[in-house]
């Protein structure tokens, strides 16, 4: 963990976690704790994907549904459910709702997918997806950045 949370293996140690129906890849050095995602206090005239504070260790933490932010369907929440804390060094007091922790996965062992190829419209395009990838199994992978998430503005409005 010390290795990879030193920058060592950047794309080879990421934490991957599910999201309502996807597959995301996190830095280690930009991931903190994760908790179960347990009594969420909602905060009024906010976004519908802004789902409240939740006190981590002690420190109150805004919870944020990220496929609902995307436009997607809400994240369920269930047992399986997990608070992802963003790093302190980012210094953005916040984390991710995710249906499941899914552990360390290498990215090496994984496909680049090719987005021009694709074709890929522009609006769908966020700055915060950094690559794209596709397992042995099939399954895509976004490697997802957090400090480019908390830079974005759409991100920083959570009120109505």
């Amino acid at each position: 963990m010390q290795a990879a949370k030193s920058g060592a293996h950047i794309r080879a140690n990421q934490l991957g976690v599910q999201i309502g129906k996807n597959k995301y890849l996190i830095d280690l050095r930009e991931a903190g704790e994760i908790v179960s995602a347990g009594n969420l206090t909602k905060v009024p005239l906010t976004k519908s994907w802004y789902l409240g504070l939740s006190n981590v260790r002690g420190s109150l933490t805004s919870v944020i549904d990220y496929s609902l932010f995307e436009g997607s369907e809400p994240t369920s929440v269930d047992s399986s459910c997990r608070i992802l804390a963003f790093s302190n060094s980012l210094s953005f007091n916040s984390g991710l709702l995710v249906s499941k922790v899914l552990g360390l996965r290498n990215a090496d062992e994984m496909d680049l997918i090719d987005e021009q190829a694709m074709n890929m419209p522009d609006q769908q395009k966020k700055n915060w997806i950094i690559n794209r990838f596709l397992d042995s199994d099939g399954q895509i992978w976004s490697q997802l950045s957090l400090s480019s998430l908390v830079q974005d503005q759409e991100f920083l409005q959570i009120g109505l």
